[in-house]
């Protein structure tokens, strides 16, 4: 077999995207490790902006999952929101997904928890993880990762699955952690973000 430029550019790009696959794989664990600068990683791996040096979140949209009609992120301007990045298919999702739905409804009247499935090509498999583990609050339906690569590359963006990330009252990334939470974990990263606006 003769290697042509466009056989050789083609092989290139494969390689990258099943690299870019690879590095966005399900992950119990990750670290910023991209040498941005204004944020800090914190005890737990929990990684946090300070109030003047955060970044907007970005335009996040979709359907939601349930297929309930469109869910904007912007719509929650004004509360504190918990995005968490999850797929059916991911150990460490199903290992937190109780504790996400226990801290949802304990912050109910101050906090908005929002998910983002990612990587389920049937929305079916998604569904039936919520039914499975009691999961009241909404998620957008991102099966190839389009809302997801919207964040700015060098903020507090998501790097693997699962990410949880805490959107402080003005849309602008709080904090993040890339591997699977505790409800003793969502109190780290919820409590001194509610506590700015008191």
């Amino acid at each position: 077999m003769s290697w042509t430029p466009t056989r050789r550019t083609r092989l290139t790009a494969a390689l990258g995207a099943a690299t870019a696959l690879a590095l966005a794989g399900c992950s119990s664990s990750g670290s910023s490790g991209d040498g941005s600068v204004g944020f800090i990683t914190g005890k737990g791996g929990i990684d946090t902006a300070a109030a003047g040096h955060r970044v907007a979140a970005p335009d996040i949209t979709g359907t939601g999952l349930d297929g309930s009609g469109a869910i904007k992120l912007s719509d929650y301007r004004g509360k504190v929101v918990v995005l968490n990045i999850w797929g059916s298919w991911c150990s460490p999702c199903r290992a937190e997904a109780k504790g996400l739905q226990e801290s949802s409804r304990k912050y109910a009247d101050q906090v908005q928890f929002l998910g983002i499935n990612t990587r389920d090509t049937d929305p079916a498999n998604a569904i039936a993880f919520e039914k499975n583990f009691g999961v009241t609050y909404p998620s957008i339906y991102d099966p190839d990762g389009t809302q997801i690569l919207k964040f700015p590359k060098g903020s507090l963006n998501p790097q693997s699955i699962p990410t949880t990330i805490v959107i402080d009252k003005d849309g602008k990334l709080a904090a993040r952690a890339m591997r699977a939470m505790s409800t003793e974990d969502l109190d780290k990263m919820i409590e001194p973000i509610l506590a700015e606006s008191k």
